[in-house]
């Protein structure tokens, strides 16, 4: 789950983090008392949205006076932005942040991200603070410095010692780096981020740090600990099939593809996109109906996949376990009746139940390519589809 910069500005500040002063506008009846509350003399008009690289889209704009900022707040609202992560139909900008300016004496990175490998919270810094740090990552990965804290001692000064001078910070700015870093740790732990990212971390001319930027994802699993934090969802933000598949229990991302993916199973579902890719398809999405899935949840995965309008096949792979293949096979038969599947369906069962799977499947009238195992599923899909083999 991600969040807004500005909510994750106010969950940082009650960790101790410090963040410019500014006030959320949800309306553009309200961005004039934004204004007067920050007071400026410079204000900073942010469009929130869930994406990097506003900046080259237009969406950050520093302004000098009242009249200007009202301006560009209003000229914001309602805008869409095109970065290189909205893809070509960008994001209508619906909230804006208007903040203080500060004094930008060096512009850094900081970021902490959850290492699945180590199962460690890993802290990143870098001097090149205001640039991709993927482009960092890739062109200069010694300028990146990285210290893993054990979480059974947790953070120690020596961990933000190293930042700071791995970031050739002296003085005043070696304590304040060893501050923020403790500080960014307890609000990941406590909050079970899985990303924090603050891009820039400015040091002032005075020597402070201050959280310019901040974005943060929340491991989903862990999100029934912090209902405060699934309070700051904003759905208007989350992709629509995405918000139906929750609803009903499914896990579900959208792709790029065209054939669309119901499978039982994470590791069965990522191995099913894969031998599409091999055979020359693109998958349309993951959906993993889990080991427990109802007719009703079938109906349901069919009607979000069919909710794709790129989707010109299904491809449904079920290896019943606890999952029976009967049920499946009756929730196909009871999804093709409710809604109009018009595309090419192939199916394979195989496992608890097939014979009688397979049986009532054969006995309908729903129109299904009937495959014998995973490989022969994804050459028969890829084919009905148009693609190659």
């Amino acid at each position: 789950m991600n969040i807004h910069e500005y909510q994750a500005k106010r969950l940082l500040s009650e960790h101790g983090v410090p963040v410019p002063r500014g006030v959320a506008v949800l309306s553009p009846d309200d961005i004039k008392a934004a204004i007067d509350n920050v007071g400026g003399p410079v204000w900073v008009v942010k469009a929130q949205i869930h994406a990097g690289g506003r900046g080259k889209a237009g969406g950050v704009k520093v302004c000098t006076s009242a009249e200007q900022a009202t301006a560009e707040a209003e000229a914001m609202f309602g805008k869409v932005l095109v970065t290189h992560q909205t893809g070509p139909e960008g994001k209508e900008v619906g909230r804006i942040y208007i903040e203080e300016g500060c004094d930008i004496a060096t512009e850094l990175y900081l970021g902490a991200v959850l290492d699945r490998a180590t199962g460690r919270v890993a802290i990143m810094a870098s001097r090149e603070g205001g640039v991709e740090i993927e482009e960092v990552a890739a062109n200069s990965p010694e300028k990146i410095i990285t210290v893993a804290i054990d979480p059974a001692s947790g953070y120690q000064q020596f961990h933000g010692r190293r930042l700071a001078f791995g970031l050739g910070l002296e003085g005043k700015a070696v304590k304040a780096c060893v501050s923020f870093a403790a500080k960014i740790y307890d609000a990941v732990v406590a909050s079970d981020a899985s990303l924090l990212e603050i891009n820039p971390l400015v040091l002032t001319g005075a020597g402070d740090m201050l959280a310019l930027d901040a974005k943060m994802n929340f491991d989903d699993n862990a999100l029934y600990r912090h209902p405060e934090i699934v309070a700051l969802q904003d759905e208007s933000e989350e992709d629509p099939a995405e918000l139906e598949a929750a609803k009903h229990d499914l896990s579900y991302i959208k792709l790029d593809g065209t054939i669309g993916c119901m499978v039982n199973g994470a590791g069965l579902a990522m191995a099913t996109m894969d031998i599409i890719k091999l055979r020359g398809g693109e998958p349309a999405n993951f959906l993993d109906v889990g080991g427990g899935a109802t007719r009703e949840k079938v109906t349901e995965a069919f009607k979000i996949i069919l909710s794709d309008k790129n989707v010109n096949g299904i491809l449904v792979n079920i290896f019943g376990g606890i999952m029976r293949c009967d049920v499946i096979a009756e929730g196909i038969i009871s999804a093709a009746k409710e809604i109009s599947i018009d595309v090419p369906l192939v199916v394979r069962l195989e496992g608890t139940n097939v014979d009688q799977g397979k049986a009532l499947l054969a006995e309908s009238d729903v129109d299904i390519i009937s495959a014998d195992d995973l490989g022969d599923a994804a050459v028969k899909i890829v084919a009905a589809t148009g693609g190659a083999s």
